[in-house]
């Protein structure tokens, strides 16, 4: 499945002048303030994926999807309002004189349906081309140069038809404008996932009349816009968790972090080195930092020089804390299940970092046949680990900490022995600042604590 990288390949065909007009009328009747509302309601069932992930959303939908929506709008779009459909209003009111050679298209474009059709073999110096539906093996034959010479028998269009005025039972037909061109895989996922939801419309409204796929794609075109959308989203995602992370020096780039406290550094530091999976490491030590005996560090994976870019994960113990870094979500819910099954309530959990750097990813890369390697650059490591740290610290103070007896600091703090209790904790943290650990390099303002406790 390669709809995410955008090899989908997208185009806009050539309409018929006649049909372009007529299509053109549409648009502007569409736009009318008395249809505002149900031409909403139209684009909202037909481009569902992209309303519902609004904003957020990492995908936006192809021009050639957006076209489509247009269509249905205005050849398969009953109001839910009462009023006529577009071409009905277009057709039957007369507000303005239409020429009988953009009329005549009125009803061919009434009975089209957007459809999935296949490329069949084409003879050279033929002025058609031949497609064949998928849905219901219907063979139609269109201009041959409207789908230009880079078409292959085999590829699949998804489109809409629209029969040339006359005969309807006729074979000629052109495309309405959009068209996406998939492969023949991608084509029978779509053309079945949908086929799916129309045997469960089935079943639950206990009638088989959809079985008919023209009527069927005349009513519920917009499911086949919308499992197309779910497509390329579930596509996107898995290119994006392919991608693997490094840092400036070419090692893996640890962007899930947890957090956890504890008061039992000896317990915990022995039972990671017992861990099986983990090899303990010399932890990195910024330039003039003070050695401290309550400081190990493990990491999970290969830890040969010569492999290092196979490491997965690594654990730092402090005093009053276990820091957590590896490279992927999934990997995150394991280990913290194996420390929660190992360490039980001797760990608090604190917080965790879970999304990767924002990156601008561009087509090229995500369409390359291997997985997208993304540097992450010193200043982004270090304005990620602030975001962390100070998501986690300024909630410190008023959750109950294991280094102060199970008691909140801000509470501890009311009493002398209490203050001096705390400032010497936020000392602690501050010597193994969890950027110093890291790279070598502070990642948060510890003054931003103490004046959050009242210390400063």
């Amino acid at each position: 499945m390669k709809l995410a990288n955008e090899r989908v390949v997208g185009r806009s065909v050539p309409v018929t002048k006649a049909l372009d007009i007529i299509l053109m009328r549409l648009d502007r009747l569409s736009m009318t303030p008395g249809f505002a509302q149900q031409r909403r309601i139209a684009f909202a069932r037909a481009l569902q994926v992209y309303v519902e992930l609004g904003s957020q959303t990492p995908l936006s939908p192809l021009p050639e999807e957006v076209g489509l929506a247009d269509l249905l709008l205005y050849a398969d779009f009953y109001p839910e309002d009462g009023q006529l459909t577009l071409i009905e209003q277009l057709r039957d009111v007369i507000t303005e004189h239409i020429p009988e050679e953009e009329r005549v298209w009125l009803d061919p474009l009434k009975h089209s349906y957007m459809d999935l059709v296949e490329l069949l073999p084409h003879e050279t110096g033929k002025e058609r081309r031949s497609l064949r539906s998928i849905g219901n093996g219907r063979v139609y034959e269109v201009p041959a140069d409207s789908l230009g010479p880079d078409a292959e028998s085999g590829q699949v269009l998804f489109t809409r038809l629209v029969r040339e005025p006359g005969d309807p039972e006729s074979p000629l037909a052109v495309l309405a404008g959009p068209v996406l061109m998939l492969s023949a895989e991608d084509a029978r996922a779509l053309y079945e996932t949908t086929g799916e939801e129309r045997r469960e419309m089935e079943v639950v409204g206990g009638s088989f009349e959809l079985g008919d796929w023209p009527e069927f794609a005349k009513r519920f075109g917009h499911l086949l816009l919308r499992n197309f959308a779910r497509m390329r989203l579930a596509a996107l995602i898995e290119a994006v968790s392919e991608i693997r992370y490094r840092t400036t020096a070419g090692a893996p780039y640890f962007y899930v972090m947890a957090l956890y406290e504890h008061r039992e550094f000896t317990f915990i530091a022995g039972g990671m080195a017992e861990l099986e999976g983990w090899k303990e490491e010399a932890p990195v030590r910024s330039a003039g930092a003070t050695a401290s005996g309550k400081l190990r560090r493990f990491v999970q994976g290969n830890n040969e020089a010569a492999a290092g870019a196979s490491l997965t994960a690594r654990v730092t113990v402090t005093a009053t804390g276990l820091f957590l870094e590896c490279d992927s979500r999934e990997r995150l819910d394991a280990i913290k299940h194996s420390l929660a099954a190992i360490f039980g309530f001797s760990l608090h959990f604190r917080g965790e970092a879970v999304q990767p750097p924002m990156r601008q990813v561009t087509q090229a890369e995500l369409s390359a046949a291997e997985p997208l390697t993304v540097v992450v650059t010193d200043e982004e490591d270090r304005t990620l680990m602030n975001a962390f740290l100070e998501t986690v610290y300024l909630e410190w103070a008023d959750r109950e900490s294991p280094a102060v007896g199970g008691e909140t600091p801000r509470h501890v703090m009311t009493t002398q022995a209490g203050r001096t209790q705390v400032a010497a904790l936020i000392d602690e943290m501050e010597r193994n600042d969890f950027g110093l650990l890291r790279s070598g390099v502070k990642a948060f303002d510890y003054n931003t604590l103490r004046a959050h406790v009242g210390l400063c």
